[in-house]
């Protein structure tokens, strides 16, 4: 019987969803699963230190590298089935994955998206940009949304929702770290928690 579900969590940037995922490991929170895998698409992401400080493999896919995105999906895909992945999370991964990768690992890829879904999702609608948009709007409440992975932008079946309030005199920057704080890096790690059980709960059927 396999004892913990491997995951791979996929970056660009500064890595603070991972850093969320490492601490949530750490502490317990989440128990079914262990990162085994740091990749990023961007060689020069802080994510590849906070994965290597704390003792995990990385590895770094460029599509330029790759030469096409079909190639660049391929190489990913490689490096994922040689450490026997089982459960893809993109924290903040910043390039759109076509449906013959999504449906590779159905079910296997979630993602975090920091509006309530369907609210300011799809394309184009990534970091600050959503974070203006709800302000552009008015809304008084925002907040995060853990969703599987598949072709369509923020399109998948929804895991995990949480709210945040929205405050007078916000400004982008001061809601996306509200949002950060108070709902990512809550229900990502708890996301990746309930799938890791129900991946091992499959693989022992």
């Amino acid at each position: 019987m396999k004892q913990k579900c491997k995951i791979a969590v996929l970056v660009s940037g500064g890595g603070t969803n991972l850093q969320a995922l490492m601490d949530a490991e750490h502490s317990g929170i989440i128990h079914s699963g262990t990162i085994c895998l740091v990749v990023a698409n961007n060689p020069s992401a802080y994510a590849l230190t906070r994965a290597q400080n704390a003792g995990i493999k990385t590895a770094v896919v460029t599509k330029k590298d790759c030469g096409s995105q079909e190639k660049f999906e391929q190489e990913i895909i490689r490096i994922l089935e040689a450490e026997q992945t089982d459960l893809i999370i993109l924290a903040g991964f910043m390039s759109i994955l076509s449906e013959k990768f999504t449906r590779h690992f159905e079910k296997r890829i979630i993602n975090v998206h920091p509006s309530l879904i369907p609210s300011f999702c799809g394309e184009g609608f990534y970091g600050l940009r959503v974070h203006e948009a709800a302000l552009n709007k008015g809304v008084k409440v925002t907040g995060a949304t853990v969703h599987y992975v598949n072709e369509i932008p923020d399109g998948g079946e929804i895991i995990m929702q949480k709210a945040v309030q929205v405050h007078e005199g916000d400004t982008p920057e001061k809601l996306q770290k509200r949002v950060m704080r108070l709902a990512e890096w809550k229900i990502l790690p708890a996301a990746a928690e309930q799938v890791s059980a129900e991946i091992l709960n499959q693989t022992e059927e």
